[in-house]
């Protein structure tokens, strides 16, 4: 297991669970950390509230982030994340079920690295899921080292 984190901003438990089983089916060994809103997705990255303690120099190596959230919606969190040094490269894809063009131009033009619609199939889901891991996790260079 990889001792870097993926973060999954998922507010439907049954979407987490299934993004979780899918990139287990395809052996991504890292370790998922879920926030079930925007503010808690903010709040881990930024080591604020209840992830006061954590060490805010261990970033995630991947956000997977929905775009129907409660309290602050994911574009926001989107447009938070570019907005700081910190964390204005860290690669952030879109996972959701939206097919509002809207929503895909937002999130590309506020620096999504990539916006990707939760296929509703489940054998769908596992394999989109084994392709964003090889890609985010094995192929890509971060911009943050190894």
């Amino acid at each position: 297991m990889s001792d870097k984190a993926i973060l999954l901003v998922e507010d439907n438990p049954d979407d987490a669970l299934l993004t979780i089983e899918a990139l287990e089916a395809n052996r991504i060994g890292n370790k998922v950390v879920v926030a079930r809103n925007g503010v808690e997705a903010l709040d881990y990255l930024f080591c604020r509230g209840i992830y006061s303690e954590r060490n805010a120099a261990d970033l995630p190596v991947l956000v997977l982030l929905d775009l129907k959230l409660p309290k602050i919606d994911g574009l926001e969190v989107l447009r938070r994340i570019r907005a700081d040094e910190r964390t204005h490269v860290l690669p952030t894809v879109i996972l959701t079920s939206s097919i509002e063009d809207e929503d895909r131009l937002k999130g590309y033009a506020l620096g999504a690295n990539s916006y990707v619609r939760k296929p509703v199939d489940f054998d769908d889901f596992v394999q989109a899921a084994g392709q964003l891991g090889l890609y985010w996790l094995v192929l890509n260079e971060s911009p943050f080292g190894r």
